[in-house]
């Protein structure tokens, strides 16, 4: 069953797939519908609470509460779905070794190699806000999710 995404524990596991760009308004409508027409079908297990957000019109976040089982093959179905999304619209959401950091009130997605020419020609720098896309709990994303990159995974290319 499909609850909201606050009603989760903080111990809820999450998964969090960034999009190469921004859904574009008129997408949002249609992204949810086909999110929550997987989520009632995923773990076919009506007692399982799951939820979803999506972030900044570019980060698809599915979760299961804490104890609700899942297992590799419905990680591979949920892999399978993110999949056809990308065809569906038309972007990457796998790809997680780009980096996705705020400038100013945008969020930008670039491949690590770019960001890497951004920090060295200073246009980021150890203040900037990154998104660390691989925190597993509800309580780490509403903690550490966007961070400065000092206190982050890609502090190493400062």
């Amino acid at each position: 069953m499909i609850v909201p995404f606050e009603t989760l524990s903080e111990e809820a596991k999450i998964w969090i797939y960034p999009s190469s760009r921004k859904f574009y308004p008129q997408e949002i409508d249609s992204l949810k519908e086909n999110i929550k027409s997987f989520l009632n079908n995923w773990l076919n297990n009506t007692d399982a609470k799951l939820s979803y957000c999506i972030k900044y019109d570019r980060f698809i976040v599915f979760s299961s509460e804490e104890g609700v089982i899942v297992n590799n093959q419905h990680l591979d179905e949920q892999v399978a779905f993110i999949l056809k999304l990308q065809g569906d619209y038309e972007i990457e959401l796998l790809d997680k070794m780009n980096v996705s950091f705020k400038q100013g009130e945008f969020v930008q997605y670039k491949e690590v190699k770019e960001f890497k020419k951004l920090l060295k020609n200073k246009s980021v720098n150890d203040k900037t806000i990154v998104f660390d896309n691989l925190v597993q709990t509800k309580y780490d994303f509403e903690n550490f999710w966007e961070v400065p990159i000092t206190e982050s995974w890609y502090n190493r290319f400062l």
